[in-house]
């Protein structure tokens, strides 16, 4: 889409941001743990040991939000806190058995729900997806935007 103009890109980004929002809330899993929650324990499955400031910056969120999420999966016993030996202020946290298992199942009944939505496309449809996906990938994994 090098061609388009800036309209056409305004208005794609535009629908890309309502579709994406309708969606995430059609796939989201009614499950125990908040959509903060699954996220910020991905993130300690995926890169734990990993400092509460850490997962801050990679939710975009204030230290106050974490220490309450990391707290209320503390309290599930999804996490465990261990002191950090260069600075004693400090502590990782990492994921538990059960909270590896948590992010698994939300991670499934996720797929599970956009395989059901398939249903109300057609395959060529689906190709389409297919292809868009290594550039949503990219920009999902973006650092820069906000």
């Amino acid at each position: 889409m090098t061609n388009s103009t800036g309209s056409d890109r305004a208005e794609i980004a535009a629908r890309l941001a309502v579709a994406v929002g309708r969606l995430n809330r059609r796939i989201r899993p009614a499950g125990e743990l908040t959509p903060g929650q699954v996220s910020a324990l991905s993130i300690i499955v995926r890169q734990g040991p990993i400092r509460p400031g850490d997962i801050a910056r990679a939710e975009r969120v204030a230290a106050p939000t974490i220490t309450r999420l990391l707290t209320e999966l503390e309290n599930r016993a999804l996490i465990t806190r261990s002191a950090d030996p260069g600075d004693g202020r400090s502590f990782f946290v990492t994921a538990t058995e059960a909270g590896s298992v948590a992010i698994a199942t939300a991670r499934r009944q996720r797929a599970e729900r956009v395989l059901a939505l398939f249903d109300e496309l057609d395959p060529e449809q689906i190709e389409r997806l297919g292809e868009a996906l290594d550039a949503l990938e990219l920009v999902a994994d973006s650092t820069t935007a906000d």
